[in-house]
């Protein structure tokens, strides 16, 4: 199997954490979105990892070959910005006949076993993994009949279905999708100038493909800074991971603290995650991402975001009352 990853998004959402930076690589609980990701790939053996990059695939490039040295991996320039479908055509050179393919966007962590793919599409031709949503009306849904998918609708105002797309797809015939995009970009089928893939399956599924919508277990998403703090919560429960210098603090479940972080005289938590370099002192902070070389000193921090080398200090007050006063600051 070979697995498409485009990465060549703006994040324009997480600005300005993607100023500088691939919205891939930006942290949540101690670890970037596409080292989740990679982890969670793991589970089935991929022959390739094919990114289709923006100006910033360089960043990507490294942080592979850091992180993940064995893994091989190939990197293909987006130059323009023509949509998701084009973006994934963008690998064609890289898939062959009897090649299957799994592409995978990144401003989702996924939660589910992807050992199951071979069996999950044993009678079908590809899987277009969804979740089943309230707020149908954000999402482009699958409408199933007989366990397949017979229509996508984009931000349906009826409730014709809540199984939402999720970002993850597998076709067993990597290059008969390849070509099936291409199809769609040679005709046209463009929205707002962009090409997009419901566009492709849809063609595929009138030309006689059968696609399942198996459920995830989770869908954490990384798009923007609210939910970026989300899927932070939901992946420190259970976390709690002290590898930095903790001196004189108070510490509240979950707290994950990188080796080469420093907190002093602190309450960090709960949800709290502070990158290696960072070095926190006389501050309370929750439900907050602390990036890495931070120093943030005599704050208190809540529901916070903060990039790499960042300096934030406050100040100390010193106060004199008296009995029976009310007292009321804002920080």
């Amino acid at each position: 199997m070979k697995v498409v990853l485009p990465v060549a998004g703006k994040g324009t959402r997480l600005r300005p954490h993607t100023h500088t930076k691939a919205k891939s690589l930006v942290h949540v609980a101690g670890k970037t979105v596409l080292e989740h990701i990679i982890e969670r790939l793991q589970a089935i053996d991929v022959e390739e990892f094919i990114f289709i990059t923006d100006e910033n695939g360089q960043q990507v490039a490294n942080f592979m070959q850091s992180k993940f040295p064995e893994l091989k991996c190939s990197y293909l320039v987006q130059k323009e910005r023509l949509g998701p479908a084009h973006a994934v055509a963008l690998a064609a050179p890289q898939v062959s006949e009897g090649d299957d393919l799994l592409v995978v966007f990144n401003d989702t962590i996924f939660v589910t076993d992807l050992a199951k793919i071979p069996k999950l599409c044993e009678d079908a031709d590809g899987l277009i993994y969804s979740k089943e949503v309230e707020d149908y009306q954000r999402f482009g849904v699958n409408v199933m009949r007989d366990g397949y998918i017979v229509d996508m609708v984009e931000k349906p105002d009826t409730p014709i279905s809540r199984l939402a797309q999720v970002g993850l797809y597998y076709m067993k015939d990597g290059a008969g999708f390849i070509r099936a995009i291409e199809k769609t970009i040679e005709a046209g089928e463009t929205v707002k100038g962009e090409y997009y893939l419901p566009s492709v399956f849809m063609r595929m599924i009138g030309e006689g493909a059968k696609f399942k919508a198996p459920e995830i277990d989770d869908w954490l998403d990384c798009g923007k800074p609210e939910t970026l703090l989300e899927t932070n919560r939901f992946l420190l429960k259970g976390r709690h991971h002290i590898h930095g210098e903790a001196v004189n603090c108070v510490l509240i479940e979950p707290v994950h603290i990188e080796r080469g972080a420093i907190v002093r005289n602190s309450i960090i938590g709960p949800n709290v995650s502070v990158a290696a370099g960072s070095r926190i002192e006389n501050s309370v902070i929750s439900n907050s991402i602390i990036n890495a070389e931070n120093k943030v000193s005599n704050l208190i921090l809540e529901e916070s975001l903060l990039g790499d080398s960042v300096t934030l200090v406050g100040s100390p007050r010193r106060m004199n009352i008296g009995d029976h006063s009310l007292i009321e600051m804002d920080q």
